[in-house]
């Protein structure tokens, strides 16, 4: 296992990204449309976190749960997410500029903060909009569960760029370090991630490894394969992000950093509660944090809005700290093979 450490890190350092890459879509860091383009390159470099705020209706309960809604708050789906958004638009007006982006329900896309559309309104604060475009999962089998069909895709792609939506992000489970069930995974996951970046978008490819699986490490070492056996087929335009599950084995993923076709690499809270995802993430060069429970946690509807602003910075805080202020064993961190799971939330 610690062989993959060490290749990832060589790799990593002797990865170069080039000046300039090109979407099959036509938009470019030099060229194309100039929010699209500016968009691109406050993904690549800017300096902060991506807010997840894409929780489907299966997630949705349990969010506002922790927000402080009970469920006998509202009687039918139309309501839970009148209330969802509520919250959302509210955490959304108090990001700043440490976060570089914000993941958003599809629901949410065509909703208003604070009297413009969510899209516009997200990047006026220089926050790039992105769209979850997945319709949940499949049955488990081989362990792992691929995404279901998405019907429609290209027309809500259309419909998402004209609203300033700059990527996508879809989201697929691994549960076992089962071959043929992670490369299933990942093959489905780039094959989409190519039709949406033939729309000109930057697709988010999650392949989410279960944080609490015996065998995770293993898991985590067949994904990194599979994930650049697809690496190798995209082409010099074919732009993607990674978001995936903190790793045993720090900067596992260091090799796919460095890669050119990946715009950035970001990291699922995957259940852990904010203090230990953070304490994680620490330890993964190049690797910025993309929460959604551990971004909102604490926060809560009765709140009034100075001590909700103040709960909200500090969450900030940690999640963009975490993102730039890494440390390494030589620092004083444990190897990761010897850290233990508390702070378990359940699943992100």
């Amino acid at each position: 296992m610690i062989a993959f450490a060490v290749a990832a890190a060589l790799l990593a350092s002797a990865g170069a990204r080039p000046a300039e890459m090109r979407y099959r879509g036509g938009i470019s860091v030099r060229g194309g449309a100039a929010s699209q383009s500016d968009m691109l390159e406050r993904l690549r470099s800017g300096e902060g976190f991506v807010a997840a705020l894409d929780q489907s209706g299966g997630s949705t309960p349990g969010a506002l749960e922790a927000y402080g809604v009970p469920e006998s708050a509202y009687n039918d789906e139309t309501e839970m997410f009148d209330l969802v958004h509520q919250m959302r638009e509210r955490v959304a007006t108090g990001l700043d500029e440490r976060c570089v982006g914000a993941i958003l329900f599809e629901d949410t896309m065509d909703r208003k903060f604070e009297g413009r559309p969510a899209p516009a309104y997200l990047w006026s604060k220089r926050i790039v909009p992105l769209l979850k475009c997945d319709k949940g999962l499949e049955a488990e089998r081989d362990g792992c569960q691929v995404m279901k069909e998405i019907p429609g895709l290209e027309k809500t792609l259309a419909r998402a760029k004209l609203l300033g939506i700059a990527g996508t992000k879809m989201r697929s489970r691994i549960g076992a370090a089962n071959e043929e069930g992670i490369k299933s995974v990942v093959k489905q996951q780039f094959a989409l991630a190519k039709r949406i970046c033939r729309c000109g978008l930057v697709p988010i490819v999650e392949p989410e490894v279960d944080a609490f699986i015996g065998d995770k490490g293993h898991a985590e070492e067949i994904l990194l394969n599979a994930l650049h056996a697809e690496l190798h087929l995209l082409q010099p335009g074919e732009l993607i992000m990674l978001k995936l599950t903190l790793p045993d084995i720090d900067d596992l993923y260091a090799s796919c950093v460095a890669h050119p076709n990946v715009v950035r690499v970001l990291a699922l809270s995957g259940g852990f509660d904010r203090a230990e995802a953070c304490a994680r993430l620490k330890r993964q060069s190049g690797v910025i944090a993309s929460f959604s429970r551990a971004l909102t946690e604490g926060l809560s509807r009765d709140m009034d809005d100075a001590t909700f602003s103040k709960a909200l910075d500090a969450s900030c805080a940690a999640l963009y700290d975490a993102s730039f202020k890494k440390i390494t064993e030589e620092d004083g961190a444990a190897p990761a093979m010897y850290r233990d799971v508390s702070g378990y939330l359940g699943k992100d």
